[in-house]
């Protein structure tokens, strides 16, 4: 079941993974219902304004906000998602260095540096984006499906002008 507005179970420090359709959005929770969170500029008026900021931003500006402003209508999760993987800093230092970062700007690449490698960064130390190596694996598997086809057509291209050439001989 979904968090609702009074009962996220969210703790300072979390990550908070935030569903928008062709997109998820990243945040670090930092207590009393706020988050932060690194945002490109956005035209929020247009209905693929949010995804085109996403690929035409070079920069990108770390806002703190209370989670619901950010959450909007959208599905969300606590997703703490390397834990598995490396030691999450202490809560506090994650805290902390989160509401630092608030009002700077930072570099933005959707591949490089998105929000994700933003709040990963601030949990881990570590900077890593599971939707960018999925894209990647599936942009990965298209290509080698193109290339298979492709294969598949020279070789058929190559077994019918043998089988041209070959009836041409017999004449």
């Amino acid at each position: 079941m979904a968090p609702t507005l009074f009962d996220h179970g969210a703790k300072p420090g979390d990550l908070i993974k935030i569903f928008r359709g062709t997109y998820e959005h990243w945040a670090v929770y930092i207590g009393g219902n706020e988050v932060v969170h690194l945002i490109p500029p956005c035209d929020d008026s247009s209905p693929l304004g949010g995804l085109l900021a996403l690929l035409d931003s070079s920069r990108a500006q770390v806002r703190r906000q209370k989670i619901w402003e950010v959450v909007g209508g959208h599905r969300f999760e606590i997703n703490n998602l390397l834990d598995h993987k490396y030691e999450p800093r202490d809560c506090r230092v994650i805290v902390r260095d989160a509401c630092r970062m608030v009002s700077s700007e930072q570099p933005y690449n959707a591949v490089t540096h998105n929000c994700e490698h933003f709040v990963t960064e601030i949990r881990y130390g570590r900077s890593e984006s599971h939707q960018v190596n999925r894209a990647a694996v599936i942009g990965g598997a298209a290509v080698a499906g193109v290339g298979i086809v492709a294969l598949g057509a020279a070789l058929l291209a190559t077994f019918l002008k043998d089988d041209d050439d070959e009836r041409r001989r017999r004449k």
